[in-house]
């Protein structure tokens, strides 16, 4: 299974952009679908995430600006993100609970990170 992320990007503060995230490879299903990143100098932080059933969490510093979706039948997983900051800046990581085909049980996977850059 590998998750592979797409969208990052520079980007003037007021701004917008879209990650995407696909999962492939030998899938069963799956569970929760999310987004973290880690600014500089700090520590991974939860983002966003997605159930299967399409419940929705946010970090309350993203409330009301980002948006994550998903679509199900291609497997991946989006973050529309607006009126971005400065801090923002970070690198973004996808990840899903997967169940592969060769298993029983659910584990996480994680995408390779894409990086957001917002200026002021």
């Amino acid at each position: 299974v590998q998750l592979q992320a797409s969208g990052g990007g520079l980007v003037q503060a007021g701004g917008s952009l879209r990650l995407s995230c696909a999962a492939s490879g030998s899938i069963f299903s799956i569970n929760d679908m999310g987004w973290y990143r880690r600014a500089p100098g700090k520590q991974r932080e939860l983002v966003a995430r997605i159930t299967n059933g399409g419940n929705t969490d946010y970090a309350d510093s993203v409330k009301g600006r980002f948006t994550i979706s998903r679509d199900s039948a291609k497997n991946t997983v989006y973050l529309q993100m607006n009126s971005l900051k400065p801090e923002d800046t970070a690198v973004y990581y996808c990840t899903a609970e997967v169940r592969a085909y060769q298993s029983w049980s659910y584990r996480d996977y994680w995408g390779q990170g894409t990086l957001v850059t917002v200026s002021s």
